[in-house]
Parts: structure tokens; C-alpha cells; sequence
């Protein structure tokens, strides 16, 4: 959930600043606090619209959401999450054009760090070479990772940058798993969704950077098998691919 709170942040800031500005993340331990800042030089917020910026489905410009896309709900999902946890998240602009900072406060917990395995171990334990994998993903970021990850663990990786490409994809490719975000812009998840499953039967894991996204309509064994949270962990990604196809070595 923790990490939802980060790419949330950092997804509003990339969102909301133009090519050539800055986006800036700090992580530092104030007292008995942890701090995290995301500062942007982007298109700042309005000194009346701060007390809400956390509200569900408030937007300070019509404009700006129609350019930017987005329904609202990732900055009232971090504070929510944030709360949660025991924390709190505010929000800082000089005005329009002058960039905003976002900071949350967690409080800081000692305890014994158990070992864990790396990303060497958990692919060693897989076998993914001849499988086929299509990924889904209106950002070129994710589809790049998703295709790194799985490409190193031996499957096969093509990508695609909308539903209606990836559909096509479905049936030329053939893959044996399919990794789509379900939250693209301009598609419906569960028409899309029903959609793949005229065509094709695969597994597929859903992508999703709000898990509260998902409900009874689009849950498991139903239209999807899986679904993982933005950002995606690469060994978390792996392994579902292996569990999907029995590709787990003992």
C-alpha cells in the first residue's frame, strides 16, 4: 500500500508537468517521523482549491483534467492510505505555474529485518523460456518494464499501447498469458475484458495502480486470474507468470 501512496504521487507530478520540468523525490526521517516528498515544477495548484486537493473527484480545472486525464482519485487514495497507516499527507503551492510539493509523514517503527530473496534467486527458481506474453499498457514505461522483466526470466514479450491493438495482438501472437492494465484511458476494463474473452482463454494478470479498481464484475476466475498493484515488483510479476503456467521448478 506504501508503495501506492509513492507512484500515486509521483504519477500526479509526471501527469501535471510539462516536457522539461522537474520531478523530484525525497525520503528523509524528521524526529520520529519518516518523510516523503515529491516536488514538481509543474502547473502548481491554486492557493483556494489546497484545503480540497485530497477530496474524491475534485478537480481545480475542467481544462486541465480534460487535458491530463484522470478521474480524481489517486491523491484521495493516498491520503486515505497514508491515514491508515497512521500518517498524514498535505499538499504545498506558491499558485499557478509554480510547481507543488506533496509531503507525507509516517511514523517511524524499528524492528529486525528478515532476509529476503533477491531477484537472482526468484529467477532461477523459474522457467519461462518459450512462453508468449503480451503486454498491454498505454504507458511505454510499464509495457518496457513488464517486457525487461519477464524477457530476462526467457518468455517471449510483445507489447501493446491500447485495447483495440492489443485484441489484434490477441490473435496474431497467440500468447499464453496476457499482462493488461485495466485502468487505461478511453477503456472500459470490463468491455474490454469481455472482449479478450470471446477471442481467447488465456490467464490473464490485470495491472492496476487503484485496487480499489476492482469488484465483483471483474474479480478473479472471472475475467482476470490475477491482479498486481503499480508499481510492479518484478519477482511478484514473475512468479505469477510461472504459477499461471506451471513453470515453477522445485
Amino acid at each position: 500500500r506504501l508503495q501506492q501512496v509513492i507512484w500515486n504521487l509521483l504519477s500526479n507530478a509526471i501527469k501535471f508537468t510539462p516536457t522539461g520540468g522537474i520531478v523530484d523525490i525525497h525520503l528523509d526521517s524528521v524526529e520520529d517521523r519518516v518523510q516523503i516528498q515529491v516536488k514538481d515544477t509543474g502547473i502548481g495548484i491554486k492557493p483556494q482549491f489546497l484545503p480540497y486537493v485530497f477530496d474524491y473527484f475534485r478537480q481545480q480545472d475542467g481544462t486541465n483534467t480534460r487535458k491530463f486525464g484522470g478521474l480524481g482519485l489517486g491523491l484521495a487514495i493516498v491520503r486515505h492510505l497514508t491515514e491508515l497507516h497512521g500518517g498524514t499527507v498535505s499538499a504545498d503551492s506558491l499558485g499557478e505555474g509554480l510547481g507543488a510539493t506533496f509531503t507525507v509523514k509516517l511514523p517511524l517503527m524499528r524492528y529486525e529485518i528478515e532476509p529476503v530473496l533477491d531477484q537472482k534467486t526468484v529467477t532461477n527458481q523459474v522457467n519461462l523460456t518459450g512462453l508468449r506474453v503480451l503486454a498491454i499498457d498505454d504507458e511505454a514505461d510499464i509495457r518496457d518494464l513488464v517486457a525487461s522483466i519477464l524477457t530476462r526470466a526467457g518468455a517471449e514479450v510483445r507489447t501493446a499501447s491500447s485495447a483495440q491493438e492489443g485484441l489484434l495482438m490477441i490473435q496474431e501472437f497467440s500468447p499464453d498469458v496476457l499482462v493488461s492494465d485495466i485502468g487505461m484511458p478511453d477503456t472500459d476494463a470490463y468491455i474490454f475484458m469481455d472482449e479478450v474473452r470471446k477471442i481467447s482463454s488465456i490467464p490473464v494478470i490485470a495491472l492496476t495502480a487503484c485496487p480499489e479498481e476492482i469488484n465483483d464484475s471483474l474479480t478473479p476466475d472471472n475475467k482476470f486470474q490475477v491482479h498486481l498493484a503499480k508499481p510492479i515488483a518484478a519477482d511478484e510479476l514473475v512468479a505469477c507468470v510461472a504459477t499461471l503456467t506451471n513453470r515453477i521448478r522445485n
